[in-house]
């Protein structure tokens, strides 16, 4: 499914977050220390190669809602913006600082001329938000950010499950 809100194109896709060889910066589902671990960290540092953790570890910690970039690596992409989403339930407010993580990854995106991203479902794996709440607040927070976007055109939610790509198309359906 696809929606635009200005010049951004907002699209949902099944699949591999680390398979988007037509975008410029994939996101990281970071853990704080930024080094390889399970689910879409572990995928991306696998995918990307050693590199990725070497250039990564010196940018760490960092605190939920913060994000940093880092080259591809070994990745078909330029960038990895890593991102650190809230723990549901331990990390207030929740939803402050996931619209947070949202706009600072842009952010970074922008800074470095990227025209494509690519997101994951931060925080609704082990971190346990609720997938329905996390789409809510990633395409409002995309929509309240498109405006603002000059460089980045594409902006591409990659789920793992049916479900999470369920989730995110009610949202774009809602929000844009």
């Amino acid at each position: 499914m696809k929606r635009t809100a200005g010049a951004v194109t907002v699209e949902c896709v099944r699949g591999d977050i680390t398979a988007q060889g037509d975008v410029d910066a994939v996101v990281n589902a970071a853990n704080a220390r930024l080094e390889p671990g399970g689910g879409v960290a572990g995928a991306i540092h696998r995918a990307a190669g050693p590199g990725l953790a070497e250039e990564a570890r010196p940018l760490g910690p960092i605190d939920p809602g913060e994000a940093v970039i880092t080259g591809g690596h070994e990745l078909p992409n330029r960038f990895v913006i890593h991102a650190l989403g809230p723990v549901y339930g331990q990390d207030r407010p929740e939803a402050e600082l996931l619209s947070r993580l949202y706009r600072n990854a842009l952010a970074l995106a922008e800074e470095n001329g990227a025209v494509s991203v690519a997101f994951p479902a931060i925080s609704t794996g082990i971190f346990g938000y609720p997938i329905e709440e996390a789409a809510d607040v990633a395409l409002r927070t995309l929509r309240d950010a498109a405006e603002g976007l000059r460089t980045v055109r594409l902006v591409r939610f990659v789920l793992f499950s049916e479900q999470d790509l369920d989730a995110h198309e009610r949202a774009l359906a809602e929000t844009f």
